[in-house]
């Protein structure tokens, strides 16, 4: 069974710089524009790691995690935030398991991610 990722992001190139290096890294991913079509998402799909913007139309990435928090199908799933840096969100949101930054080294900082939040393996991933 394939590992699964949902990424969550507003932004079309955020979503695919994740998307494809989660895919890189051997992860089935499913991608959503906002909290709420997340939400749908995860009727249909369990992922093993969620990683999320925080700003987002229609839900936000803080709401999108209390959803997922008050849900014993989804409360103990990874996630990570992706944030600009001037947000402050990374510091006010304790429930994620990791945090970075979309202005600086996308790539580099989720390899950091993923080691601390799935475990070393998943950060050797192809072209490594």
């Amino acid at each position: 069974m394939p590992v699964v990722a949902l990424v969550v992001d507003d932004s079309m190139l955020i979503r695919y710089t994740v998307c494809r290096f989660l895919e890189e890294r051997g992860f089935a991913v499913e991608s959503a524009t906002n909290g709420l079509e997340a939400l749908q998402i995860l009727e249909r799909v369990h992922p093993n790691l969620i990683v999320t913007d925080m700003q987002m139309p229609k839900m936000s990435g803080s709401e999108l995690i209390t959803a997922l928090k008050k849900n014993p199908e989804t409360d103990t799933i990874p996630i990570i935030i992706v944030a600009g840096r001037a947000s402050g969100f990374d510091e006010k949101e304790k429930r994620a398991n990791f945090a970075i930054y979309k202005d600086i080294d996308i790539q580099g900082q989720l390899e950091k991610a993923l080691d601390a939040v799935m475990g070393k393996s998943y950060g050797q991933g192809a072209g490594k």
